[in-house]
């Protein structure tokens, strides 16, 4: 994965690695899976797909959001960091201070997995994380679009 400058604009985008891209229809075959409630063998494909890409951001994502179901934190966890780590190692390629808008659809997957490893670590009493992490989301798109920020000092759902 790496970064490259939107044309025409002063906003930067993630370009995924070619065999993310050449398993852009496998994963529209997996959503479809999720959709039809065959989860189990969204799970194999996804799997599948990351031995053969494992820096395949999408899957990680998916596979972040499967275990959610299950409230598997530290399952979660472990692929949303994997997600995020993968666009937060590609962003270095930027200059300082550069901004990858959430409103680019090549950036949505990083941001929804930053989102997501901000509530695992949340929910795994690891707050001090989760704030580094928000803080990293929040200099790379200061609109806060997902709203993460003061996610890891929030209560309860109910409470807010």
């Amino acid at each position: 994965m790496r970064a490259r400058r939107v044309a025409g604009e002063q906003a930067w985008e993630l370009v995924p690695p070619r065999c993310a891209l050449d398993r852009s229809e496998d994963l529209e075959e997996v959503r479809k899976m999720i959709d039809a409630g065959e989860i189990e063998v969204a799970r194999d494909e996804l799997r599948w797909l990351l031995g053969g890409c494992s820096d395949f951001l999408d899957a990680h994502l998916l596979l972040g959001e499967l275990a959610l179901l299950d409230d598997d934190f530290s399952l979660a966890r472990g692929h949303f960091g994997y997600a995020f780590q993968l666009g937060a190692k590609a962003t270095r390629g930027a200059p300082p201070g550069a901004v990858f808008p959430y409103r680019l659809a090549a950036n949505q997957p990083f941001f929804q997995a930053g989102k997501g490893l901000v509530w695992c670590l949340k929910q795994l009493d690891k707050t001090d994380l989760a704030r580094e992490v928000a803080e990293q989301i929040l200099k790379l798109d200061p609109t806060d679009p997902l709203a993460v920020r003061g996610m890891p000092d929030a209560g309860p759902p109910e409470a807010n």
